[in-house]
């Protein structure tokens, strides 16, 4: 099978694997698409924990950018870690030149374990630049709540929150619903003239690792393949239930999702 597109991933690396470039790697690569990579920051983590960022110099985050996109051209840009203020400024340094049109951007902010992956620099640039140059945000309820100052308990707060975004420049907006206290998991899709409530089942597992990175790395890639952006969600949302129904219960803490759920391997391979 050839590859259906080829989509840049702008986003730290996680040593574990589960999360971060690896996972963006794997779920790309499973749903039939080539990945070009940028890392922004080295991680050194497993599933109970983050146990050091090493950052990538800002400039050398430009180059990566820049040379493996002129030589390979992407048709989609997924932008995960983005750790500094001059990281952001040179991500939209890059974005300018390439010209690329179809961007995702999820706004990585605190590890699974709690570890903050972002300063206070970073997430004001992020906010007042950065959301108006991609077409899907897709933060989680606390990221909303960085970004947006509302505090979220329920979906009418989610809602409050995607529309808020919008006015600060986003097109459009996912919020995921799976930090909320509830049966199912609600996700917010949201633009200025639509709203989408895509209902899942909660799934109680330990086995989340990754969620974030991966159904943004999904969405990217169904969108880069010519679905429309709230089909692109739909179906990202899918694939990552599955990823976490099949998950193969690694590690001892947050184990990871299982990326290859979508692949059947041929009998001659097995």
């Amino acid at each position: 099978m050839k590859p259906k597109s080829k989509i840049l991933i702008i986003a730290g690396s996680d040593s574990s694997g589960g999360a971060g470039i690896q996972a963006d790697i794997k779920t790309i690569t499973s749903l039939g698409s080539y990945a070009l990579t940028a890392i922004t920051a080295v991680t050194i983590q497993d599933t109970l924990g983050v146990r050091s960022v090493i950052p990538i110099k800002p400039n050398d985050i430009k180059d990566q950018i820049i040379y493996s996109s002129k030589d390979i051209k992407p048709d989609a840009i997924k932008i995960g870690m983005l750790h500094s203020k001059n990281v952001i400024k040179k991500v939209l340094e890059s974005l300018k030149i390439l010209r690329i049109k179809k961007i995702v951007l999820d706004p990585v902010m605190v590890a699974k374990g709690g570890a903050k992956l972002i300063n206070k620099e970073a997430i004001k640039i992020l906010k007042s630049s950065l959301i108006k140059k991609v077409d899907l945000i897709t933060p989680n309820i606390p990221e909303a709540e960085f970004l947006t100052g509302i505090k979220i308990d329920n979906k009418e707060d989610m809602i409050l929150a995607a529309n808020q975004l919008i006015k600060d420049g986003a097109k459009n907006v996912l919020i995921k619903g799976g930090h909320l206290n509830t049966k199912k998991i609600e996700d917010i899709f949201l633009n200025k003239t639509d709203i989408k409530i895509f209902v899942s089942k909660k799934h109680n597992s330990n086995n989340t690792h990754g969620t974030g990175c991966t159904l943004s790395s999904a969405i990217t890639t169904f969108f880069s393949c010519g679905k429309s952006i709230k089909k692109a969600c739909e179906l990202g949302i899918k694939y990552v239930n599955s990823a976490i129904l099949t998950n193969p219960n690694y590690g001892k803490g947050h184990g990871p999702i299982n990326h290859l759920n979508s692949i059947k391997i041929k009998s001659k391979f097995k």
